[in-house]
């Protein structure tokens, strides 16, 4: 039981980090879909889509350490 509950807690402490780095695009995609389902043009969902991925990218390719912990600017 144990060994499920630490299973469970790690699958829960990734899924924070994914959803706190591709989130906003996850919400964009998500709108644009709903848009054209709609019959209306998804380019502004779609177009903030690809500027939520582009920070998340850029904030993936930073190297941090410990020393940047308490940093403002992660």
């Amino acid at each position: 039981m144990t060994e499920y509950i630490v299973i469970v807690a790690l699958i829960s402490v990734s899924a924070i980090g994914v959803y706190s780095l591709f989130g906003q695009t996850i919400r964009s995609q998500v709108a644009g879909l709903a848009a054209e389902m709609a019959g209306q043009s998804a380019n502004t969902a779609l177009q903030a889509a690809k500027k939520s991925a582009d920070s998340a990218v850029q904030k993936a390719d930073n190297k941090h350490g410990l020393n940047d912990y308490n940093a403002e600017n992660h």
